[in-house]
């Protein structure tokens, strides 16, 4: 598949037209990981939600994404990536249109959920295959490239959220929905004019398997993401996540029993795969909650606005951009290995440093750090990533990026669940501390205390549970909020140091294109041995 000049496969097909319409497709999901928080406030005003409803108008998406992602893969793969990625934009784009009419009045809660929901499902048959049709267009020796270009630019729209979101809210909030239509458009011509060609492998698909992951990881993700509404002593909770984990035991023993499988689970044998997969969940228990903690760090302790936020969070880029790109070019050259503990030693470094800092409440302490825990993300992502998805059975890139994608998002919940409760419980005791410092009885402190911190981490982020404070308690209420956020840095850089400990324990092998070719033979199957080259 070696390309022209022109950057043609011998198909016909162009890589950078299809890098290009996979990018544009892809950044209305990493967009709306953020941008619908930041019109929460605007969203509870006009069609008169309580903050529990807006909750769910956020998690209904997420909840959505995660439940589906390796249905998404498995299809993509049967129906061909192209054909999936073009239905996924449609049902994305669809849906975003429709939450931007929701109507006013009682039916407007019931509408907009169900409709991020379809939203989430839209995101989990695009991304996979889009992902998909990047592996398949470039060839192994530049995949690590294209890739971290991938990675650099749809990590980074993430950050845009805030700032888009504030801008669009100006005018409407419906518009945060809305501007999905031309992005998609843009998508769909772009892939057009790529000429990609459509690969679809007519198999049996696994409905069996497909409802109990579904099930499984609906289950557990809705179980850590109330666990800060419902308490981490209740049976609702504990039910949700043990339950949703015991369906995905038994998804685990159907799939080795069936001749179909919707993940074939021998891909586990390949070390290297299992190996990418562990750092990929350790890391992304820093990589995606960070923008939400962050963010929220940003408006409450620094006092900014939630445009000031988004440029906060634009510094974790500067040094995650650049750092993609020679991750790629690492892992092109020496394999996966060599990026990854560079990665994670750089990254779990600047966390702590950034955790050191914290309390300073000034970015020009923190920023050396910011950029160092963004350079060790971006080491590491698109190698692991790529690495994985190159270790493909048969080529069945969908059904692994399917994988990779479900472990990266179930890692994410389980991330915000914990550490946001580490948060909202050191923030409650240092303000309560303050409160009764200041002559406020110990019962009353307290109370007061917990509803300040929720206000603070609530979808009306910003601060305003703060407001008709005297400045001196203000200034004491975001100091405390600012030392509560230290230990959930911390925690971000023990998850790298984890994430290290499991790249030790990578081959060190590399997929050539020799190899490559070798497991895109009919009936490859992983025999846990690692015949690539060495890196």
């Amino acid at each position: 598949m070696a390309a022209d000049s022109g950057g043609r496969d011998g198909g016909g097909t162009s890589e950078r037209l299809a890098l290009a319409g996979m990018l544009f497709a892809v950044s209305m999901t990493f967009i709306d990981q953020t941008i619908v928080s930041i019109a929460a406030p605007s969203i509870i005003r006009e069609l008169g939600l309580s903050a529990g409803a807006m909750q769910w108008v956020v998690n209904a998406y997420l909840l959505s994404l995660a439940a589906f992602f390796a249905l998404g893969g498995r299809v993509s793969d049967i129906l061909g990536h192209k054909r999936m990625m073009l239905v996924g934009t449609v049902v994305f784009v669809a849906a975003s249109a429709l939450c931007g009419a929701v109507p006013t009045g009682g039916a407007a809660e019931a509408w907009l959920i169900s409709f991020r929901a379809v939203q989430g499902l839209g995101a989990a048959l695009m991304f996979p295959a889009a992902l998909a049709v990047v592996v398949e267009v470039f060839p192994v020796e530049r995949r690590g490239r294209a890739l971290a270009l991938f990675f650099a630019v749809a990590g980074g729209l993430t950050a845009l959220g805030p700032i888009l979101g504030g801008w669009l809210t100006s005018w409407t909030w419906r518009a945060i929905f809305w501007v999905n239509v031309p992005v998609a458009v843009v998508a769909l011509v772009l892939t057009f004019l790529a000429r990609i060609r459509n690969t679809p492998r007519p198999e049996p698909i696994d409905w069996p398997g497909a409802v109990l992951v579904a099930a499984g990881m609906a289950l557990s993700v809705l179980g850590l993401q109330q666990a800060a509404v419902w308490g981490w002593g209740s049976a609702a909770t504990w039910g949700c996540i043990v339950g949703g984990l015991a369906v995905l035991a038994l998804f685990v023993l159907a799939e080795l029993r069936s001749r179909d499988p919707l993940i074939t689970m021998q891909v586990f044998a390949d070390r290297a795969f299992s190996v990418d997969n562990a750092v990929l969940f350790f890391s992304m228990m820093s990589f995606v909650p960070v923008f939400f903690f962050a963010s929220v760090y940003a408006q409450v302790a620094l006092g900014y606005s939630a445009n000031e936020a988004g440029l906060y969070l634009l510094v974790f880029f500067a040094g995650f951009g650049p750092a993609s790109q020679i991750g790629g070019r690492i892992l092109d050259r020496r394999g996966a290995r060599p990026a990854m503990l560079l990665g994670t030693v750089v990254g779990a470094a600047g966390f702590a440093g950034w955790a050191a800092k914290i309390t300073d409440l000034s970015l020009g302490a923190q920023w050396v750090w910011i950029v160092l825990a963004g350079a060790g993300i971006g080491l590491l992502l698109t190698p692991a990533s790529t690495d994985a998805v190159n270790r493909a059975i048969g080529r069945s890139y969908g059904e692994v990026t399917g994988i990779t994608q479900t472990v990266r998002n179930y890692s994410a919940s389980v991330s915000l669940a914990v550490l946001g409760t580490v948060l909202l419980h050191t923030a409650a005791n240092r303000i309560t501390d303050t409160l009764e410092q200041r002559g406020l009885p110990p019962q009353a402190a307290r109370s007061t205390a917990d509803q300040i911190t929720k206000s603070l981490t609530g979808p009306s982020t910003g601060g305003s549970g703060a407001s008709g404070v005297d400045p001196g308690l203000l200034a004491a209420l975001r100091a405390d909020f600012a030392a509560a956020n230290r230990p959930v840095l911390y925690g971000m850089a023990a998850a790298l140091a984890a994430a290290f400990l499991c790249a030790l324990w990578h081959p060190g092998t590399r997929i050539t294109a020799e190899g490559e070719a070798a497991r895109s033979r009919p009936g490859a199957r992983p025999t846990g041995r690692e015949p690539e080259r060495e890196g």
